[in-house]
């Protein structure tokens, strides 16, 4: 009988409250049912616990109940221990619950039940019991009788995985190992992509990396169905200076020249008296779609919502659901018959997205008591608007809005930058002003500021498809009347924070601590994301100040000749993509 034809047993073993009672034969490592063995009263479900293999025994010997526990012959019952004995170099089943006497289990040349030690993999074949072999009283919970999946091979996990017995996304629970737990998953899915593609190589994830990682700490947080990890390589830009603040700047990317360039950037920023940046408003924003009845009470609901005894209730029911959340304002907006309010709310060191969603659908409560006939459709109406590009973003701003600005000396533009301010400015407003309108870009107006951001957002563990609209920016440059550079960066939507999500991986924890604004701050909520988010656009200044630089130069793509191509591709003189 093959492993693959076993996998009802199995199906009972993991779903026992389907099965008023189950038996055990045993066949060569693998435990079978079969309900014509039974000659029993009522029996409580067991629980998978080893996996069984058969040693004969003389019948001479005492008879060994059941349960695997020594017989203690004059008191005619089992030695109740947790002890486990030794019986030729195997582990007796341990004895979990009190058991009957022996008469509980009564074989024909009763074998002894004993932990299997073999490491070798072998088909299972099956044994036959006498006729005169019977199963009655058995005991109440034997739960050492059925196999549990950690004693079971690799290839017998997968078996049932792929039979429909085990879910894949429930390996780590059902093996307690998540590492191992893991590793069978990838070999899963090798064998899967394989059987639709004959293309894919046989060992198509092996060099993904699987060791030196604490899966139990991303299991039911940061991913699923987990196969391993991608290294990613983390530089460091600066120190830049900010607000008087030296601080090292990590960037993970792949793009070569990237963090050079940044760094670049910030040596000319720092070296020519640093940067300063300041915290225009701040609120992560959630806008449900309700549906009214006709657009004569969507307007009167939007007029309901604009009294300010009203917002005061809301506010209230909102803000009880956080410690940090507060609600600041609703926008609310009109199409058709559906409503559009656009919740705004201080959120403390986390990003938010969580706390606002639970205070707008408490918010809702209160509105659906004074107006029994609103709908809800959804808590997300677009109009957020997240992870999509939108100029409600670009104009009211969602997460920190921020400015950073700076003064770098021509002398400094012209030493470190190899340029002018004079070929800076005209390219900045050709390229990033101009160029942006004609383009009909939503907050594009800049060279590449989703690098850097991107790159941050890797090494810190936000949430890096927010950088749609975390990259909203505006650069601008104009000369001084001494003759230096002053540019300026104007991000409305930046969405950082420093608490949950992958903030608390160790690498992503690591990164954070190094501009020290690892986790909540101590002193003042939402202080830490604060200066995240004016160390994010500060960079990005840095960022667009050296690729500029090197546009008006003509050095951009000896550069990345230079730093942004593989060793491979060098040594065949490949030429760069388009």
């Amino acid at each position: 009988m093959s492993v693959r034809g076993l996998t009802p047993l199995f199906k009972w073993g993991f779903s026992l409250r389907r099965s008023k009672f189950l038996v055990p034969l045993v066949s060569n490592n693998i435990l079978v049912s079969g309900e014509e063995a039974v000659t029993s009263q009522q029996i409580q479900p067991w629980t998978p616990h080893a996996v069984l293999s058969v040693v004969e025994t003389d019948s001479s010997q005492p008879q060994q109940p059941i349960c695997g526990c020594e017989l203690d012959a004059d008191a005619n019952t089992c030695s109740y221990s947790d002890n486990i004995k030794l019986n030729d170099n195997s582990s007796i089943l341990n004895h979990k619950d009190n058991c009957s006497p022996p008469a509980a289990a009564q074989f024909t040349n009763s074998p002894t039940l004993i932990r299997s030690t073999s490491t070798t993999s072998t088909k299972p074949s099956s044994i036959t019991f006498s006729s005169t072999t019977t199963f009655t009283n058995l005991p109440r919970s034997p739960k050492s009788l059925l196999p549990s999946p950690t004693d079971l091979l690799d290839e017998d996990i997968i078996n049932l995985v792929e039979s429909g017995q085990i879910p894949p996304h429930q390996l780590e629970t059902v093996l307690n190992d998540h590492t191992r737990a893991v590793n069978i998953r990838r070999n899963i899915a090798e064998r899967a992509a394989r059987r639709n593609n004959l293309e894919v190589p046989e060992h198509s994830l092996s060099t993904l990396p699987l060791l030196s990682f604490d899966y139990q700490q991303i299991f039911g947080s940061c991913c699923e169905n987990v196969i391993g990890y991608v290294g990613i390589p983390v530089g460091v830009a600066g120190p830049l200076l900010i607000d008087g603040l030296q601080v090292l700047v990590p960037m993970a990317t792949t793009e070569g020249c990237l963090v050079a360039s940044t760094h670049r950037g910030c040596k000319a920023i720092t070296v020519s008296g640093g940067s300063s940046s300041i915290i225009i408003s701040n609120g992560m924003t959630r806008a449900p779609v309700l549906k009214m009845p006709s657009a004569a009470r969507a307007v009167e609901l939007k007029e309901w919502l604009e009294i300010p005894q009203n917002f005061e209730r809301v506010r209230e029911a909102f803000d009880s659901t956080s410690r940090f959340g507060r609600l600041k304002s609703i926008k609310t907006s009109i199409a058709g018959r559906n409503v559009y309010p656009r919740f705004k709310c201080h959120t403390g060191d986390a990003m938010g997205m969580n706390i606002v969603g639970k205070g707008v659908e408490k918010a809702l409560e209160i509105l659906k008591q004074d107006h029994p006939d609103l709908k809800i459709v959804s808590l997300s109406g677009n109009l957020c608007t997240d992870k999509k590009p939108s100029s409600v973003n670009w104009t009211d701003g969602r997460g920190r809005s921020v400015v950073a600005e700076a003064v770098v000396r021509k002398i400094i533009v012209e030493t470190v930058l190899k340029t002018t301010v004079e070929a800076l400015i005209e390219l900045n407003q050709s390229k990033n002003l101009v160029g942006s309108a004609l383009a009909g870009s939503i907050g594009g107006f800049n060279a590449h500021a989703a690098n850097i951001v991107t790159a941050i957002f890797l090494a810190t563990g936000q949430d890096v498809a927010q950088n749609v609209e975390s990259s909203n920016c505006i650069t601008l440059m104009e000369s001084t009347d001494e003759g230096d550079l002053h540019i300026s960066v104007t991000m409305p939507s930046i969405e950082v924070g420093t608490v949950g999500g992958g903030t608390a991986l160790p690498g992503q924890s690591a990164c954070l601590n190094l501009m020290g604004v690892k986790g909540p701050s101590k002193d003042k909520p939402g202080t830490n994301a604060d200066q995240l988010a004016r160390i994010v656009c500060a960079t990005v200044m840095a960022g667009e100040l050296s690729l500029m630089s090197a546009l008006s130069a003509g050095h951009l793509i000896k550069s990345h000749m230079r730093l942004n191509r593989s060793k491979s591709e060098q040594i065949r003189g490949d030429s760069l993509p388009a």
